[in-house]
């Protein structure tokens, strides 16, 4: 009894803290996803579709190493600063160094091999090994802080916050003081990427460390022996019927939405000529996201579903895109507000889509009788990767298929192609997405409700 009373109520610090944790991550995952392809193809001079092949090769990797630690988390034994905090200080420093290095413009005018090589390794020691390894439990430890779904739903959207304040940052920062004019042309620097990536490196180890003291686990979660049984958990992906339905909206969710991050990198610089656009497009996003979504994404959850307001919302953004294709503005602040009006699309469902997570997990309890927050959410975050190393793979796949050289970058004909490129892989993604929650995922408002009211039950009788 003393013990629980303790324990601090749920509540405000937690929501910051938990924010400060995505706004870690994203230092160091949105300037890949954002900046890393165009990094290497315009300093560095690696071909596109090399670029690309990695960042997909490198997610294959991640097939043993996100559910390895899955498992390692699930095993872990609780201490006196809960099951999963405690990775989130042991990896913050690790995982920020990695990123730095993976920018060294300093080894410009090393051999193609030699930068290749140091590319490969730099990229898979951060996001395969060190961003695994502080991203599984950061992400696992929502159950763990409250067992409530309402408190789930609002940890979910303090989180897309988080993100939505690092994009705005990298976004709408990095543009600005990464790229230079030289003979009429707007390039990226790389000294200055090299800076900006210490920068960044830095200020997501501060976060990590604000999220590691702010936020309180106050939900008992056991360490979870059972040995991985490989055959079983095939079978558990393949008949989990809600796992399998946030994994493929999540794949193409990715798709669109880095899909869109990574071309921005190449539209506004070469066919717009303006990078001053490309900090526009990141700020008025994410002041939108920040303004709309955030404060109705609970709400409009609440009452009518997450599943629910997540299929509108995509076809929302993929109409938003598929008009931009169709008017084709010359303007490159016009194409600034269709990019934004499509974010917005994708901010709803990037607001819940953390709660929902933790929806398929309780559903899975609910079926198996058995809590895997780790090992699901390992699965999970897998598959994300999958998502973003396709999105990776597709635009550096694409530039290359489009002719895209240091070389071709200004040429009239290549840059057409791109705006058109930028237009319609994220309305092949939003709509896929939302035809995914429609036909596949089945955890809507009803299901998850009486899902919640299920283990409520169980818990107090045991």
């Amino acid at each position: 009894m003393e013990e629980q009373k303790a324990v601090k109520p749920f509540g405000m610090a937690d929501k910051i803290g938990y924010m400060f944790g995505d706004f870690g991550n994203d230092f160091t995952f949105l300037l890949s996803s954002t900046f890393m392809l165009k990094f290497y193809t315009d300093v560095m001079g690696i071909a596109p579709g090399v670029v690309g092949t990695l960042m997909m090769a490198a997610r294959f990797i991640d097939a043993f190493t996100d559910v390895t630690m899955g498992q390692i988390v699930d095993r872990s034994k609780p201490t006196k600063d809960g099951k999963f905090k405690p990775w989130i200080k042991r990896v913050c420093g690790p995982v920020a160094i990695a990123s730095f290095l993976i920018y060294q413009s300093g080894f410009a005018n090393m051999s193609y091999g030699f930068k290749v090589v140091w590319m490969t390794v730099t990229y898979i020691l951060w996001g395969s090994i060190f961003y695994t390894a502080i991203n599984i439990p950061y992400g696992s430890m929502v159950s763990a802080v409250s067992d409530s779904p309402k408190d789930r739903a609002e940890l979910s959207t303090w989180r897309s916050i988080g993100a939505t304040l690092a994009g705005l940052v990298i976004g709408a920062g990095t543009p600005i003081v990464a790229y230079v004019v030289v003979n009429g042309n707007t390039v990226l620097s790389g000294p200055r990427m090299t800076v900006i990536a210490g920068g960044f490196s830095v200020a997501a180890i501060l976060c990590y460390l604000l999220c590691f003291w702010l936020v309180q686990e106050r939900v008992p979660i056991e360490a979870n022996n059972e040995r991985l049984n490989i055959a079983k958990l095939l079978k558990s992906l393949v008949t989990n019927r809600s796992l399998l339905g946030i994994i493929a909206a999540s794949i193409l969710l990715l798709l669109a939405q880095f899909g869109m991050q990574g071309i921005s990198g190449y539209v506004f610089p070469n066919y717009y000529g303006s990078a001053q656009a490309q900090s526009m497009s990141s700020l008025v996003s994410s002041i939108a996201t920040l303004v709309i979504c955030a404060p109705f994404a609970v709400k409009l959850s609440d009452k009518y579903g997450k599943k629910e307001l997540s299929v509108v919302s995509c076809f929302f953004g993929a109409l938003a895109y598929l008009i931009c294709l169709l008017v084709r503005p010359g303007n490159a602040y016009v194409y600034v507000a269709f990019f934004t009006l499509a974010f917005l699309g994708l901010g709803f469902f990037n607001m819940v889509i953390w709660a929902m997570i933790t929806d398929v997990i309780d559903d899975a309890e609910v079926q198996n009788g058995v809590r895997e927050d780790g090992t699901i959410y390992s699965v999970y975050s897998f598959a994300r990767k999958i998502g973003q190393a396709l999105s990776s793979g597709l635009v550096g796949a694409l530039l290359g298929l489009i002719g895209y050289t240091q070389a071709t970058a200004f040429d009239p004909d290549v840059t057409r192609k791109i705006f058109t490129m930028s237009c319609v892989v994220p309305i092949v993604g939003l709509v896929a997405v939302a035809l995914a929650l429609w036909f596949i995922y089945p955890l809507n408002k009803k299901c998850v409700e009486e899902n919640s009211a299920e283990l409520k039950r169980r818990h107090e009788t045991n």
